[in-house]
């Protein structure tokens, strides 16, 4: 018998990520990366004059289908005699979450109907869609007076990023779509459904992000009718109670599908799974005691303990949730990599741009290197990190950033580095959290694009935290982890493995040298992070709420603008 690979897919905020993996080696052997087309949605609707609102979020689900196909195709290339069709034995795809849609009975997505297609409820709601916080605010009230409440399951929270407060905002907001969809569907569900052809439902977006528990199903109706009245039986009538644990088999790919990849018909697909908890094991991450950091675009953290408790602002705690055998507690920060990159493309000077052409580099690492010119504190700056609003341990997407300390001397590499800075300290709180409650932080593991690009952050984090941090050896470390959950669907019998502990022996890898703690800087880091916890309680505990004063305004301001421009038009044509 020859090699044998499996296939992993890794649907993230901007682009997919494919991978083929070699089951003997545990190497990843070939690679591609597709952008979406119509990449986040934020303004108008594709094709459309249809302007979104604040806060909106959508995607395209046809980029998901012209992913798989574009990268699984580019892989086969890739690999040319050295890997035939029929040495596939698995797929398995994750997905950034909650990034949900409405479908119909068949899978049609609503914005695929064109009775539909000019309604913005009827698309794809990406995960930072945060437009659904009044909702998100009404259900916690509601979660907060019941008996036995499933709160403290989820930090006390749950957050406006996750399934039913935006299935509320489509009862509200757009009663038609919501009566119009048959199903309602997690985006790593319904593209498990375009592979096989069936639908199928996996345990770690339902526990994650759709209030299910694997002892107790979801909650009663009359909770969900007391969200709205046409949600009462929601579950019953556009979900399903049939939900399947990580690492099953959901079908064999389709006839179609494998024509179009060159794939064999029938190959075993996994059922979908989460980005950030498919990590785990593609890291190592298979015991108690060591915390992942998935650091892209947002930051994802999964840490594994053997006993379900309940820790404020975490995402939620899940059995066998990212480790068969484990509760895995999730928790997160809603923007990193996205606030590096805001700096980047709102605040560099154009000279900056210049001199990183000259020398050959992008703009990114010509920060990284004016930065590491200062040491901890030089600067004078301490940021509050939540320009995409505050995941854990607030949770609340009404909050906004802060720079404080500016000066007329101020340069752009020192707020980059107080950037750099301020995401490390949002993870020590994150992590002083959970040891505070009782689940234990003995080792950090770290994966995701920014941890192979920018080693001053890493130097930073490891300052910040005091620990040691160990790389993941794979770049992409979720397609790595999604290709051994596929590899898993097949089993040992069809030439993979029979258990993810098994495939993590194998297939998960790290780099030879840890990230270590400078000790003098991890002093100065002491200093700042006191003053950064000072700010985060009086901003974000409610003793000054000017953040959420100055968003109401500008939201205020804005719909008094589009008001005023409506009837200067009309007065026009009077």
């Amino acid at each position: 018998m020859g090699k044998q690979f499996a296939i992993g897919l890794d649907y993230g905020t901007e682009s997919a990520r494919c991978v083929a993996v070699d089951l003997t080696s545990g190497d990843v052997v070939a690679s591609a990366v597709q952008n979406y087309s119509d990449g986040v949605i934020t303004e108008t609707l594709p094709g459309s004059e249809v302007q979104l609102g604040k806060d909106w979020a959508l995607q395209n689900p046809d980029d998901y289908l012209d992913a798989f196909v574009e990268t699984v195709t580019n892989v086969r290339k890739k690999l040319g005699d050295r890997m035939s069709s029929q040495d596939i034995v698995g797929i398995g795809i994750d997905f950034t979450s909650c990034t949900m849609l409405p479908v119909k009975r068949d899978g049609t997505p609503l914005c695929k109907v064109p009775t539909w297609r000019e309604h913005p409820h009827s698309w794809v709601k990406l995960w930072k869609h945060h437009a659904a916080q009044k909702q998100a605010d009404r259900l916690n009230q509601r979660a907060g007076s019941m008996e036995n409440s499933f709160l403290p399951r989820y930090g006390g929270k749950i957050s406006s990023e996750w399934f039913f407060p935006k299935v509320m905002q489509i009862a509200e907001e757009d009663p038609e779509v919501y009566e119009a969809a048959d199903r309602f569907i997690e985006a790593a569900d319904w593209m498990v459904w375009q592979l096989t052809g069936k639908e199928s439902r996996n345990s770690c977006t339902a526990g994650y992000k759709a209030i299910w528990h694997k002892r107790r199903s979801f909650p009663e109706p009359s909770f969900f009718r007391s969200l709205h009245p046409r949600m009462e039986n929601i579950v019953e009538e556009k979900l399903s109670r049939d939900i399947l644990p990580i690492g099953s088999k959901a079908g064999g790919l389709t006839e179609e599908l494998a024509r179009k990849t060159g794939l064999p018909t029938g190959v075993p697909v996994a059922v979908g799974n989460v980005d950030a908890h498919v990590s785990a094991p593609a890291a190592g991450v298979t015991k108690t005691g060591a915390m992942l950091m998935i650091m892209g675009t947002s930051t994802c953290n999964i840490l594994l303990g053997e006993e379900e408790k309940w820790v404020p602002g975490m995402c939620g705690v899940v059995e066998d949730g990212a480790v068969p055998g484990y509760y895995a507690y999730e928790a997160g920060q809603s923007a990193v990599g996205d606030i590096y990159a805001w700096f980047v493309k709102h605040s560099v000077p154009r000279s900056y741009h210049r001199e990183a052409e000259e020398k050959g580099l992008s703009i990114h690492e010509l920060l990284e290197q004016k930065a590491a010119q200062y040491q901890p504190g030089q600067s004078g700056l301490l940021v509050l990190d939540w320009l995409n609003g505050n995941r854990s341990v607030l949770v609340d997407t009404d909050l906004t950033g802060l720079i404080l300390g500016l000066t007329l001397d101020t340069k752009p590499e020192e707020i980059y580095r107080a950037l750099l800075e301020a995401t490390a300290f949002g993870q020590r709180l994150i992590i002083e959290t959970f040891v505070e409650h009782g689940v234990p932080v003995d080792r950090l593991v770290a994966c995701g694009g920014l941890p192979h690009k920018n080693w001053l952050l890493m130097q930073i984090y490891a300052d910040v935290l005091k620990k040691e941090i160990e790389v993941a050896a794979h770049l992409h470390t979720p397609a790595v982890g999604a290709a051994m959950f596929g590899a898993v669907a097949a089993g040992k019998t069809g030439g993979g493995f029979d258990s993810i502990g098994d495939a993590a022996d194998r297939v998960a890898k790290l780099r030879s040298e840890p990230v270590r703690p400078v000790p003098a800087n991890a002093r100065i880091y002491d200093r700042l992070y006191d003053e950064y916890k000072k700010l985060h309680d009086y901003f974000g505990r409610g003793e000054n709420n000017v953040m959420k004063t100055l968003k109401k305004l500008k939201q205020g301001s804005a719909d008094s603008w589009a008001s005023r421009k409506e009837n200067t038009v009309r007065s026009q044509w009077v």
